[in-house]
């Protein structure tokens, strides 16, 4: 499974001999349309972030915190896992991991799809303003946890507290939901939403059938103060 295509690298950089400012520098300053193949990682943190082209970046290892922090165009992938704060803040473009991503992945990001293979950690797709988050595993609590814009994606499972205080976004389960955080509410899944979750499964290269899943948003009681909902806030 995969959302980037197998390109030939333009250019090979080796995070064991180049550090990881030299290598963001690079991604900078990259043509667009060149690609790049980044190998051992070995879990260093902030590697490709702030990326504004239109580059293809592949890198085979594992990764650490704030992996594609910031990132606006091009696509990127993990041959790996991702630590801390995965794409966050990310704007458009792809980001893509083949394996598993720690805490608040896709945190605050505005758009672009990320797509995570594994499982995430707790509150993966907080204060999403826009994204599309696709997760082929679990994700943990507090998820979504006011989520603004966007749609979150869980071919797994969801733990506590999913989508507590949520605003506008979408949020698809296909599997158990430990439970619903305050104000989020399972709702209708009609034919609209198994259209746009099609597309959504297909661009991140998942085979599931929309209908397997169940969808959630926001019951629209805690958008203005109400006091016999203050045990709520």
């Amino acid at each position: 499974m995969t959302v980037l295509p197998s390109v030939a690298s333009d250019t090979r950089v080796d995070l064991a001999v180049t550090t990881v400012r030299e290598l963001n520098q690079l991604l900078h300053d990259a043509e667009p349309g060149s690609s790049w193949e980044i190998s051992h990682p070995r879990g260093a943190h902030n590697v490709a972030v702030g990326i504004d082209a239109e580059i293809d970046v592949s890198v085979d290892g594992n990764v650490g915190y704030y992996f594609a922090g910031m990132h606006q165009r091009g696509r990127v992938m993990v041959q790996g896992s991702a630590g801390v704060g995965l794409a966050e803040n990310m704007m458009s473009g792809v980001v893509h991991v083949t394996g598993d991503a720690s805490q608040s992945a896709g945190a605050t990001a505005h758009g672009g799809l990320l797509v995570i293979d594994g499982n995430t950690g707790a509150r993966c797709g907080i204060s999403m303003k826009g994204v599309d988050i696709v997760v082929g595993g679990d994700i943990g609590h507090a998820s979504a946890f006011m989520a603004q814009a966007g749609r979150l994606v869980v071919c797994g499972d969801a733990g506590d507290a999913l989508g507590d205080s949520i605003y506008e976004a979408r949020i698809y389960v296909r599997g158990r939901v430990a439970s619903l955080g305050a104000d989020c509410v399972e709702k209708p899944l009609r034919a609209e939403h198994i259209e746009e979750l099609a597309e959504l499964l297909g661009r991140a290269g998942r085979d599931e059938s929309p209908t397997e899943f169940r969808r959630y948003g926001s019951a629209r009681s805690l958008y203005h103060f109400h006091v016999d909902n203050v045990g709520a806030y």
